[in-house]
């Protein structure tokens, strides 16, 4: 059983979160916590296996807050879930000592997957915040022109698996993504493609040099 302590100021969202890791068989909500301080002094008491993380927290951010528990646990996964994605945020998370971030509109499943991910030992990172860290650690600049501009970073990452002759459950696994939220995002790039079929689009993107890397 992957024991899950929640740490977010907003009762809502806790609720909500509470409610996803209900659904699983596998996972248990341990304690929840709505400010940093109380996240480190509860995380001592519970010992959890993940800590579903809000960055933006009142009495210590969560940034310190994951500082001090990856102290004195480092065995404790931080996966941090919040609504801000900009660089310096995204940054001061993975510097704490976070091993995975995912944006709050994320499926309950996809939490769930990362959840479980994080338990294991795996970095969870959405497509888009794993484009931004790999081309921040490489020091690369943001290429100028960016092959099929209409889909977002996710569908781009997406389609670059489809070209690299990935299933979707391949590219879920890859992607940290559940095999359904892979589907609906293949739906929506052909139709943002004017496409019908899936094979034109694998075509399409490897003409744009995507799917040179599996």
């Amino acid at each position: 059983m992957i024991s899950v302590l929640v740490v977010d100021d907003h009762q809502l969202v806790r609720r909500g979160l509470e409610a996803v890791l209900a659904s699983a068989g596998d996972i248990e909500l341990v304690g929840q916590a709505a400010d940093g301080r109380a996240a480190v002094e509860l995380a001592t008491d519970v010992e959890p296996d993940v800590i579903l993380m809000d960055l933006q927290l009142p009495v210590l951010s969560g940034p310190d807050a994951t500082r001090e528990i990856l102290a004195t646990r480092p065995e404790t996964a931080v996966l941090v879930l919040t609504m801000f994605e900009d660089d310096d945020t995204v940054h001061a998370a993975v510097a704490a000592g976070a091993v995975g971030y995912l944006l709050k509109g994320a499926d309950g499943e996809d939490i769930l997957a990362a959840a479980r991910s994080a338990a294991a030992g795996q970095a969870v990172f959405g497509a888009a915040i794993a484009h931004r860290l790999q081309t921040f650690f490489a020091g690369a600049p943001p290429t100028a022109s960016v092959s099929f501009p209409q889909l977002t970073d996710r569908e781009r990452a997406i389609l670059d698996k489809l070209a690299a002759g990935l299933t979707n459950v391949e590219i879920g696994r890859a992607l940290f993504l559940s095999p359904k939220t892979v589907a609906n995002n293949v739906s929506m790039i052909l139709s943002k493609l004017d496409l019908s079929e899936r094979g034109r689009a694998i075509v399409l993107a490897r003409d744009a040099g995507l799917g040179r890397s599996r």
